[in-house]
């Protein structure tokens, strides 16, 4: 049996601006949680390319963007959202689980 491989993983400039502004928020004040919170998000990264199916349409139902799922970092208290497509799957943000995500995610549409 021929295993299929990962989808290719982009990232939408939004999603990157949320890591950094996480990853300087922990730099300013937990800078030993810094690369903590780096190697959770590339696990979280690797587990949607590998298995894209199994994050939640939570949101997806909320805000009626079909497809919209989302995964939870471990031990980090941020959401990746993302979306898969036909030839890759597509992160839409990463944001902190205590925000208004419906109303953080409210103008993101995807990008044709």
């Amino acid at each position: 049996m021929t295993r299929a491989l990962p989808k290719p993983l982009h990232r939408r400039a939004r999603a990157d601006a949320d890591v950094q502004d996480a990853i300087d928020h922990y730099l300013a004040e937990a800078p030993e949680a810094a690369a903590g919170f780096i190697d959770s998000l590339e696990a979280a990264y690797e587990h949607i390319q590998r298995a894209p199916g199994t994050g939640s349409p939570r949101y997806a139902h909320e805000l009626n963007l079909p497809g919209l799922r989302s995964w939870v970092c471990s031990r980090f208290p941020y959401l990746v959202f993302y979306m898969e497509l036909a030839d890759r799957i597509e992160v839409w943000r990463v944001l902190h689980a205590k925000r208004d995500i419906p109303a953080w995610l409210q103008d993101d549409r995807p990008e044709t």
